[in-house]
């Protein structure tokens, strides 16, 4: 099985930004976690700041199983990276790290939600797993 992670803006620095939100683990650590837990699974990552880089990162998933997908902030105003979405045939699970809809009310509307097979929010960098789990069944 091949699952491959996306994450959008700022998550590149995670572990800096508002560990009080975010926690303080970068995601390059807690992938090579993930990649020590789940062996029997391909797990690729990806990232950019870059809304256009995401939305061209999204049209190459034919090849993958599942895609986990952290928007960031252009969950919240990226109509394009929903349309690249409905084009592949791979199954989007959008993820998120805080509860959004705890926090300011510009987070609690998404353009992915709808266009993904699911989404799971608000336990940490472990939403992440439980995503993984997801498509499992593990």
């Amino acid at each position: 099985m091949k699952i491959h992670i996306i994450n959008g803006p700022n998550l590149n620095v995670l572990g800096k930004r508002e560990p009080e939100i975010y926690g303080y683990t970068n995601f390059k650590d807690y992938f090579t976690e993930l990649q020590f837990k789940y062996k029997n699974i391909e797990l690729s990552y990806f990232q950019s700041n870059i809304e256009g880089e995401l939305i061209s990162e999204l049209q190459e998933c034919d090849d993958v199983d599942g895609v986990i997908l952290n928007a960031a902030a252009y969950t919240h105003n990226s109509i394009g990276i929903a349309d690249a979405i409905k084009t592949i045939s791979t199954p989007v699970i959008e993820v998120h790290i805080s509860n959004t809809h705890q926090r300011e009310d510009f987070r609690k509307h998404s353009f992915i939600t709808p266009v993904a097979l699911g989404c799971i929010l608000g336990f940490g960098l472990k939403s992440y797993e439980l995503a993984i789990k997801s498509f499992t069944d593990d």
